[in-house]
């Protein structure tokens, strides 16, 4: 049974920075492709990053590009997401995924999903 624990979410002011975490179990970690999305209050998902297993590739959503950076560190089956420069519009749940199928970056309804955690920046 794969599962994803976010943490690291919270209370910051604008311009401040956010580093959350996700912590895996259930199957090789290695193995398998993580990303993030987010869901503004009353909104629908948003894609926010994707990285490879081995963190060679890297995908982020144009509008926060050189503000979040995604990593992994397969040692610790953990992924992050570093989020800088923080705006209150950045105010989200954000959840971890990890691609249900090795290989492709391909969504499916294989996909695990962590329970999320809120990140809130105030003007």
């Amino acid at each position: 049974q794969v599962q994803l624990a976010e943490s690291g979410g919270g209370l910051v002011q604008a311009g401040g920075s956010l580093r959350l975490s996700c912590a895996a179990s259930g199957r090789t970690f290695s193995s398998y492709h993580m990303g993030w999305f987010r869901q503004h209050p009353g909104k629908g998902l948003e894609w926010v990053s994707d990285i490879s297993w081995n963190g060679a590739t890297i995908f982020t959503a144009e509008s926060m590009k050189g503000r979040f950076s995604i990593s992994r560190d397969n040692a610790k089956n953990t992924a992050y997401l570093q989020m800088n420069s923080l705006k209150p519009e950045d105010t989200a749940v954000y959840y971890c995924v990890q691609l249900g199928v090795a290989g492709p970056f391909e969504r499916s309804p294989f996909d695990y999903w962590g329970q999320g955690t809120q990140v809130t920046v105030s003007s």
